[in-house]
């Protein structure tokens, strides 16, 4: 994989601290992340943020991305004065997850965002997890099979990454691994130290 640029979406309500150990240690190992909305107006995080995006959905070509990113947001399941059950306002993202599976560039989305790629129909021939299986059941996907009870799940084919909404040093641990970004010991002591706070871990880590 040649591409050293990773985009994450970005829309109101996403849950900003999903996604904050996955893009911090991509940015400090030669990666550049640049984010991702529906128009180039800011959006506001959950947790109050005001983001700028960098570029539209529009401007994004998978063979320009080594891996899209996608995080919870209230818009994902409906809230009021959101689209009902999250049908219309983030769908577009998902259908860009589908570019993107499609052309074998890599997705990964967690707590919500499962949802949306379920009503997208891409976890119903790929092993996934989500927030709880019955909530991805409730969007009427056809992929209850492959749900696994697993922190993260990266699928067999390797493009599709999965994580529930209580985990996201997981998360970041599949995608360092499928980016080859800490791999063996290294993989297992950042897990190690961001999850378990095993400080062994670090001397592991900076050798």
């Amino acid at each position: 994989m040649t591409a050293r640029t990773v985009h994450l979406a970005v829309y109101d309500t996403f849950a900003d601290w999903e996604t904050g150990h996955t893009t911090a240690h991509l940015a400090q190992n030669g990666y550049t992340v640049r984010t991702v909305a529906a128009t180039t107006g800011p959006v506001t995080t959950m947790g109050g943020l005001r983001v700028q995006p960098d570029l539209t959905l529009d401007d994004v070509r998978p063979e320009d991305s080594a891996l899209l990113v996608l995080t919870g947001a209230s818009l994902w399941t409906g809230t009021p004065g959101a689209a009902a059950a999250g049908s219309g306002d983030l769908a577009p993202f998902a259908r860009k997850a589908r570019a993107f599976l499609d052309a074998g560039v890599p997705v990964a989305a967690i707590c919500g965002a499962t949802a949306g790629l379920a009503r997208e129909g891409l976890l119903d021939d790929r092993a996934h997890t989500g927030a709880a299986s019955f909530y991805l059941a409730a969007t009427g996907y056809k992929g209850g099979e492959h749900y696994r009870e697993a922190d993260a799940v990266t699928a067999e084919d390797g493009l599709l990454i999965t994580a529930g909404p209580t985990e996201p040093v997981a998360f970041a641990r599949e995608v360092f691994s499928r980016l080859g970004v800490y791999e063996g010991e290294k993989l297992d002591a950042w897990y190690r130290l961001f999850h378990d706070s095993d400080a062994s871990a670090f001397e592991v880590l900076e050798s």
